[in-house]
């Protein structure tokens, strides 16, 4: 009995363990205003969003995220209007580098959505290149299915999951 006693407490242990960070989104909790994936950073102290120069501002007036329709990783011209945006921004402030996060709904296999995560990741990355932000800024991570936005069987929330997410972190580099 002594032994299931101590599994029972490490594992209590570990499950509170694994709460300690409950703003760790940022405001607004998962697809809130915070950052949105990983090495991104949030906005407090950053300044508002009415701050041209800020996170927030990049995030809720240009954009950080493009959606994608089922199964695809073609920008529409939505998506290349927020990128020229981000990439415009990008290029005015340099010390910013990014890694753009590839999502899909919850749709299809698991390899099936990491790959097609990946391809809208390098989609929006090959589109910034192409509006002059530095290769060496970027990087690419596919989440396939596994960061949903929201959760529900409908086309509502599939919408919202095929996506690719720009988040900044400091530290270009040169």
């Amino acid at each position: 009995m002594a032994y299931t006693a101590k599994a029972m407490l490490l594992l209590a242990v570990l499950g509170l363990a694994a709460c300690n960070n409950p703003d760790r989104y940022g405001a607004g909790g998962p697809g809130g205003a915070g950052a949105n994936g990983a090495g991104g950073i949030g906005t407090e102290g950053l300044g508002g969003p009415s701050d041209p120069n800020s996170v927030a501002y990049f995030n809720q007036t240009i954009g950080d995220r493009v959606l994608f329709l089922v199964d695809q990783s073609t920008l529409s011209p939505e998506a290349q209007t927020i990128l020229a945006q981000q990439a415009q921004w990008l290029q005015s402030h340099a010390d910013y580098a990014i890694i753009v996060e590839g999502h899909a709904d919850e749709q299809g296999t698991r390899e099936y959505n990491l790959a097609l995560g990946a391809r809208r990741a390098s989609a929006v990355q090959n589109y910034l290149i192409s509006q002059g932000v530095a290769a060496h800024r970027m990087r690419t991570i596919s989440y396939g299915k596994e960061r949903p936005v929201e959760v529900c069987p409908s086309e509502a929330c599939f919408s919202k999951n095929r996506r690719a997410v720009t988040v900044l972190s400091m530290g270009a580099g040169a």
